[in-house]
């Protein structure tokens, strides 16, 4: 009986704590009505007038922003770009079976997108500053990071737009899922003719774009969102086939895609711990690493300098790639002493190198010439005013003697701090009344615009 009372008290706390979890989990709570939901996101679909130019000016924005290097810029395009509208659009019209909201969504998006390429094709082209940086650069080559970026990001922005109080989350989704820059970025590489850039650009675009719509895709299926009723049955199941047909030729591309980009990160990955431990020497040094991956083959390529190794012991690295499962990757090192190897490229690869190393040592010191203009600039503009304060206080004070000023370190012991204060000497005839010291204090303070000021008297 004892044994039967604690099985019946070990499944009472099994059955509350499973409700407490579905309560603090449960998508309906706070949920808006469907219907509202899908109107919401169909206003959004819709790219024309006011949406359409705001989504060219946010295309400029982004541009300059990549152009520039400003990752704040770039966030501020995508706050106001609309691009998420048709994308949501389409992962609702699938979920929902709503034919003529898909067709309409794709007709949208593919308007945005050339709309977007075109812009920014017509600002790279005109701008002077034809460098790829490091913010355009980025969004050349998709990641499985950016795949998952879409992904959550995509059922946070749908579960936000669900709700009856919309909260910030779908501007949060707006800049983690950065639909913006690599459009700008396919845009750059139409303008300078790198088809490369282009290609990878838009392949990002692309893989965000999906996973995004199957994010939705999944939620409405999820919540239950009512799908659109035909009158004509056979009409109902002609739509259904085209949009299982859609959404198939959709996702199966989609997964390859992102298992291809996996096995890229993966292989990148080991590549990249493979020179870092096994490309050791005492008296050689790798110059540089370029990783080229192909699903058949790729290719570890090392620019060595200083002592050479041996064919042997390149043979022996070459036995090692298996140990960091890189089976089909042959390893190409190029040794300053190669005929093949071309020296321009390794003195530039030394220079870049030094280059890199030294940059934020040159920027500190620039802070620090910086500072020290400032505080000497300060210092010259303090002399020159004790001669004019003195004089001032003299008329107020007539039996001011001498007055002296200077900025002094403060050592705070108690916070472990250092602080600059102003230091006042003032030296008078006749000892002056409390009342007149503090309102020379507090004239003092105002005339000199200092934030902590110490008078000494005499």
């Amino acid at each position: 009986m004892t044994e039967n009372k604690k099985a019946l008290n070990i499944r009472k706390r099994i059955l509350e704590l499973l409700l407490f979890f579905k309560d603090r989990f449960d998508l309906h709570e706070g949920k808006e009505d469907e219907l509202e939901t899908i109107d919401y996101i169909r206003k959004n679909i819709e790219f024309k007038g006011a949406n359409l130019w705001i989504l060219i000016f946010a295309i400029f924005v982004a541009s300059v922003g990549l152009n520039v290097n400003s990752t704040a810029v770039i966030i501020g395009a995508m706050l106001i770009s609309p691009l998420m509208g048709p994308i949501m659009g389409i992962g609702l019209a699938a979920g929902i079976n709503d034919f003529e909201l898909l067709k309409k969504s794709m007709k949208n998006l593919g308007i945005a997108v050339l709309i977007s390429i075109l812009t920014s094709t017509i600002y790279f082209s005109f701008t002077p500053l034809d460098d790829a940086q490091s913010e355009l650069l980025a969004r050349t080559e998709p990641s499985i990071w950016d795949v998952l970026i879409a992904l959550f990001g995509g059922l946070a922005g749908i579960v936000a737009g669900s709700r009856k109080e919309k909260s910030n989350a779908i501007p949060g989704v707006a800049i983690a899922t950065a639909l913006m820059p690599p459009l700008c970025t396919a845009g750059y590489g139409l303008a300078t003719a790198n088809l490369y850039y282009f290609f990878g650009a838009f392949y990002l675009f692309f893989i965000n774009s999906v996973f995004i719509s199957l994010s939705t895709y999944l939620i409405v299926r999820f919540m239950n969102f009512p799908k659109k009723e035909f009158m004509d049955r056979k009409r109902e199941k002609t739509v259904k086939t085209y949009i299982t047909i859609f959404t198939l030729l959709t996702i199966i591309p989609s997964i390859y895609l992102a298992y291809a980009i996996v096995k890229r990160t993966i292989w990148e990955k080991s590549a990249n711990q493979f020179v870092a431990t096994e490309l050791e020497f005492p008296r050689t040094q790798v110059i540089s690493s370029n990783l080229l991956y192909d699903s058949d083959s790729a290719v570890i390529d090392i620019s060595l300098i200083g002592e050479r190794i041996t064919d042997e012991e390149i043979s022996i690295l070459q036995r090692k790639l298996g140990a960091f499962n890189l089976d089909k990757t042959y390893l190409n090192i190029k040794q300053s002493g190669d005929s093949g190897t071309d020296l321009n490229i390794l003195r530039s690869d030394i220079l870049k190198d030094l280059y890199e190393r030294n940059e934020l040592q040159i920027q500190d010191k620039d802070r620090r010439i910086a500072l020290l203009e400032r505080e000497l600039e300060e210092y010259g503009r303090s002399n020159s005013q004790v001669m004019d304060i003195a004089r001032e206080a003299k008329i107020n004070h007539q039996s001011l003697e001498t007055f002296s000023m200077n900025r002094a370190i403060s050592a705070n012991l108690q916070a472990n701090k250092q602080d600059t204060v102003l230091m006042a000497y003032a030296k008078f005839r006749q000892q002056p009344s409390r009342l007149e010291l503090q309102k020379f204090e507090e004239w003092l303070k105002l005339r000199t615009k200092a934030d902590s000021l110490t008078l000494i008297i005499n």
